[in-house]
């Protein structure tokens, strides 16, 4: 373990020694304990003992690798964003992780300052100041944003960091078509590698796991909304 606690521990799983020192060198000087784990098995045994505040994983890991772990993760209900990095560049491998539940993709040769970046940002929308006892609903829906929370027709949902951000932008202006450019700038702060269809991933899980009660309407060729009507 590495680095001093002030913003609490990343987990890095990488099996590259010198990407993995990298990523480590930029997470510390942002204030951040770094734990690294170079196999799926120890990856899942770290999590578990050290409960980080997120998961940089590599896919191609030795052994177990980090698609396994990020679905063992997301299985037991954690949420912790996970922030997948891999040499993998085919569009069907980003959105594969992005559906088993990481909250961001960013592929190798990458740039130690914008994943230490994003790392920032996915942390700050997870954890940010919002005002007290603000509650959105939009039909069947209600969304807790000081407490993170959401449910549909009473039933609790469990979302990624991600899902949640996405989902509040949407409710807080119900009826307003945002294009998909839009959302990326202003949910995930930046231009995701994967482009926007990050944001058409995201939204089919977030309408799979609303179930009937999701009110996200596709606007063709626009974007999407909340849909008051529903």
């Amino acid at each position: 373990m590495m680095g001093a606690p002030g913003r609490g521990l990343v987990l890095v799983v990488e099996d590259e020694a010198a990407i993995a020192e990298v990523i480590t060198l930029y997470l510390r000087r942002d204030g951040y304990a770094v734990h690294v784990e170079t196999d799926g098995d120890a990856a899942l045994a770290a999590w578990r003992r050290l409960r980080p505040v997120a998961v940089i994983l590599d896919i191609g890991l030795p052994g177990r690798d980090g698609a396994d772990v990020c679905r063992t993760i997301r299985a037991a209900e954690d949420w912790t964003p996970i922030l997948f990095v891999t040499a993998r560049d085919d569009e069907v491998d980003r959105l594969l992780g992005l559906e088993l539940g990481a909250d961001d993709y960013i592929t190798k040769p990458f740039s130690p300052r914008e994943l230490a970046l994003r790392v920032r940002t996915v942390l700050r929308r997870s954890g940010g100041a919002v005002p007290a006892g603000e509650v959105l609903s939009v039909g069947g829906v209600r969304v807790d944003v000081s407490r993170r929370r959401a449910w549909a027709d009473d039933a609790e949902v469990s979302l990624t960091s991600t899902e949640f951000d996405l989902l509040a932008q949407l409710f807080r202006r119900p009826g307003r078509v945002f294009e998909r450019d839009e959302l990326l700038s202003s949910v995930w702060g930046y231009q995701s590698s994967a482009g926007t269809r990050t944001v058409d991933v995201h939204i089919a899980q977030l309408r799979a796991k609303l179930g009937p009660s999701s009110p996200i309407r596709t606007v063709r060729g626009v974007g999407y909304a909340a849909d008051l009507d529903r």
